[in-house]
């Protein structure tokens, strides 16, 4: 990704380059994201869109009104919405617009192999509203999304053919568009004369000129170096000697790739250093890296990564084989159990085996802090644990699907007082006393206040928890809700 502000220009210039250097076809998916303020209206030269909602389900509506309202102005909706827009001439440069009631605003416009455009709305409903102010500095107003991508909707991917690339170029700017045609009831006309503003201000063929003249320059390698990321792709390119301009992957291996590097350079992954945790560390995957490790010798770790991979590959049952085998390889005496486990009850869980899978949690934890030093439980004069934090985050849930509401107690119990003070662990906390029939208890968990910080995009348990807890309604701070109550997906 190469970015760019030309002299004596207001349009900041994107350039994004996406190579696939492999020998089979990858999967490609791509969406520039820009958010802009809720009262401003989204323009794009598009009469049709792909509508993703509350329903969870795509269908095609007419855009802008649809519903009983004008969606291009984002705080007409209830609740929250992908809008991805049909584009009304394909042939034509895509672009898609914010401005306000000035008509003052930013446009974003992009060559032709970027041709995807969509709307995403909060909405103006309690759940979108608490999103948007959880998401948002205090005192501002809500937002909306205007993305770019590759594909129609971001449901799809496209495909990259082995040894193929693609490029396009982006820009992002000031649009200025009479307020009486941008706002006017009139959508063709509104759009036409947005469109005939940014080739005004950004004209096609200058951009077109732009982007060829920033690929004559792609493959030169960077100059000063301000920062670098992860050394994974490093170690990629040493695997497969690849040859990739303009990119440069010349740092050495980092703490986490070193052990790959062996594996690489000797057949064998090194044997962890002793310590209370053995975090086994991220594991590859791709077909090369499980090759690899399927001849490398077997002990303990090496027989949890290859499970890993051939669970990303989808061999659930060959993955289980090679957990079970780590419990027992070679060195497994002296090796930490709680990886292999962990992983077992991951696999029991989605095959739908509840108790083995609490049975197999609760002994991951006892084993990781047994290793630590603390069978009983954290110490509050250490400093909590990462590791402990997040077994005992996956074993609450399990023990309370299997019906153990006690033994999910006695997990929970085990944290540092720290951890138990965050909110994750204050909604498990309330739905173990829930599980016990602690109702009042629960409740007060709630009232006290808790704030779910690593809360997802479309989770309903906190409305959920609240629901079992009796019939008042649920309270501002815990509505993160993207539907209507009562409405299945």
């Amino acid at each position: 990704v190469d970015l760019w502000l030309p002299e004596d220009s207001d349009f900041l210039l994107v350039g994004v380059r996406v190579r696939n250097p492999h020998l089979t076809t990858a999967p490609l998916y791509w969406w520039s994201n820009t958010a802009v303020p809720e009262e401003h209206r989204v323009l794009t030269p598009a009469d049709t869109a792909w509508h993703f909602g509350y329903e969870r389900r795509l269908r095609r509506v007419p855009f802008p009104h649809h519903d009983g309202a004008d969606r291009s102005h984002p705080a007409h909706s209830h609740h929250p919405a992908d809008y991805f827009h049909e584009p009304r001439d394909p042939a034509a440069r895509p672009w898609i617009a914010a401005l306000d009631r000035d008509g003052h605003g930013l446009v974003q416009t992009s060559t032709g192999e970027l041709p995807g455009r969509k709307l995403f709305v909060w909405g103006s409903g309690p759940g979108g509203r608490r999103w948007q102010e959880w998401l948002t500095e205090p005192g501002t107003g809500g937002y909306a999304e205007i993305q770019a991508g590759l594909a129609r909707t971001q449901l799809e991917h496209v495909p990259l053919p082995a040894g193929a690339e693609t490029a396009w170029l982006e820009a992002y700017g000031p649009l200025h568009v009479d307020p009486g045609a941008a706002h006017g009831p009139d959508w063709a006309a509104a759009t036409t004369e947005a469109g005939t503003a940014l080739d005004r201000a950004l004209p096609p063929e200058e951009l077109a000129a732009a982007r060829e003249a920033w690929r004559a320059v792609a493959d030169t390698p960077p100059g000063e170096r301000l920062a670098t990321g992860s050394a994974w792709g490093a170690l990629e390119v040493r695997r497969a000697a690849l040859d990739l301009p303009g990119t440069p992957f010349d740092d050495a291996p980092g703490p986490e790739q070193r052990p790959w590097a062996a594996l690489l350079d000797t057949g064998a992954l090194p044997a962890k250093a002793p310590g209370p945790d053995q975090d086994p560390g991220p594991t590859l995957v791709s077909p090369a890296w499980r090759d690899l490790l399927e001849t490398a010798p077997p002990d303990p770790l090496t027989e949890y990564h290859l499970g890993v991979a051939q669970w990303h590959a989808g061999d659930l049952a060959q993955a289980v084989r090679s957990w079970e085998r780590a419990l027992t390889a070679p060195g497994a005496a002296e090796a930490a159990r709680w990886p292999a486990l962990r992983a077992l009850a991951v696999a029991d869980t989605a095959a739908r085996h509840p108790v083995r899978a609490a049975e197999r949690y609760a002994e991951a934890l006892a084993d990781a802090l047994a290793r630590r030093g603390t069978p009983d439980g954290e110490d509050p004069d250490d400093e909590p644990s990462p590791l402990i934090a997040a077994l005992v985050r996956e074993a609450v849930p399990a023990l309370l699907a299997a019906d153990r509401a006690g033994a999910a107690r006695e997990v929970y119990g085990r944290l540092h007082p720290a951890t138990r003070a965050r909110g994750r662990f204050r909604l498990l906390e309330a739905q173990s006393l829930l599980a016990e029939g602690e109702r009042e208890a629960a409740l007060a968990v709630f009232t006290g206040g808790f704030e779910v910080a690593d809360l997802r995009e479309g989770d309903e348990v906190l409305s959920d928890t609240w629901a079992r807890l009796g019939d008042e309604p649920l309270p501002a701070a815990y509505d993160f809700r993207m539907r209507p109550a009562g409405q299945e997906g």
